[in-house]
């Protein structure tokens, strides 16, 4: 008789409830005996392993749902092949009924505690053998089943929270230049400002202007607009150094930088960095002259705030401050006190 007919994967059983019985026993007369028992069953693919030394690898090689294992063969002692079976993460929970040649307590109870499922003196009743199997089988299925229900509800969790995260992302974020977007500092205002309002903190705030920019699109075209859009939030996200900081497009050509807990002196050095940043990136303009680059105007306004205040009244006073700097030239920075 052959030893096995376990010899490529893709010979395996298709059918997901298949029941894929391995026997290791060194003789073949039991092999023939069971495979005889098995060869009328449906669903019940048998195969038999001989050779004690090769049985890990075989059932590596056939995942079976459940192993027959003689407990006396020459060389090897059924009880440590146990314990290899375990050892293998692949093999670790596949049942394995014990087959032994006498009912002996302990001898039962040294196979239990080596990891076997179940324990049968050789050779039981056909019946009795199918309705073990059949039963082993269909609770390693079944837990495999689950796992990989679990593995999958997983898999479907974190893909949907990785999905959720970057809708979250898509709905804070400006399209054209990655910043906040408008929303989100909305939102993130009135976040610091009740937070400010709590702590009895400064709140400052800069709003931000592209000098020229209309001028700019009509010379140069919008494409080339919106790229120098794209360098100037940039230029205003690197030179935003703390985290609890927020850049924004505010709309159109404006930005603007919420500085938490952040006193006037220590926005208006703030509002001077970002002014310099962009007028370092030395983008070619016409105006105010020719030959001149592009520059941002700035305007800072820091408030501390009080019971019944609103936010709102923090961006004014920024955009009074932006409209002054506007107003005496461009290109600088304006505090309202």
């Amino acid at each position: 008789m052959h030893d096995s007919k376990l010899i490529d994967a893709k010979d395996y059983p298709a059918a997901t409830n298949a029941v894929m019985v391995l026997l290791v026993d060194d003789q073949a007369m039991i092999g023939e005996a069971v495979r005889r028992a098995l060869s009328g069953v449906e669903g019940i693919d048998f195969h038999f392993c001989s050779d004690p030394y090769s049985a890990v690898d075989t059932a590596r090689q056939i995942r079976p749902t459940v192993i027959l294992q003689d407990l006396v063969m020459p060389g090897v002692d059924g009880l440590s092949l146990l314990g290899a079976y375990r050892a293998e993460p692949s093999l670790q929970d596949i049942p394995i009924i014990v087959l032994s040649t006498k009912e002996d307590p302990q001898v039962k109870s040294a196979a239990f505690a080596n990891g076997a499922n179940d324990y049968l003196v050789k050779l039981p009743d056909t019946i009795e053998l199918i309705a073990r199997i059949r039963y082993h089988s269909r609770s390693y299925i079944a837990l495999q089943q689950r796992d990989e229900a679990f593995r999958a509800l997983r898999e479907s969790q974190q893909q949907l929270l990785e999905a959720n995260l970057v809708l979250q992302r898509m709905m804070k974020s400006d399209g054209l230049t990655g910043l906040a977007n408008r929303r989100h500092f909305d939102e993130y205002l009135e976040i610091e400002w009740s937070r400010a309002l709590r702590e009895q903190s400064q709140l400052s705030l800069i709003m931000i202007d592209v000098d020229y920019f209309k001028v700019y699109n009509d010379q140069f075209g919008h494409v080339a607009g919106d790229d120098v859009l794209r360098r100037v939030g940039a230029a205003l996200a690197d030179a935003c150094s703390r985290s609890s900081d927020l850049v924004a497009r505010y709309g159109g050509e404006e930005f603007a930088m919420i500085l938490p807990s952040t006193a006037s002196g220590g926005a208006r050095l703030q509002a001077e960095k970002v002014r310099r940043a962009v007028e370092a990136l030395n983008i070619p303009h016409c105006q105010p002259q020719e030959g001149a680059s592009v520059t941002v105007s700035l305007g800072v306004a820091t408030i501390m705030p009080i019971a019944g205040g609103d936010s709102l009244t923090l961006v004014e006073k920024a955009d009074n401050a932006l409209y002054r700097a506007k107003g005496n030239g461009r290109n600088q920075v304006g505090v309202e006190q």
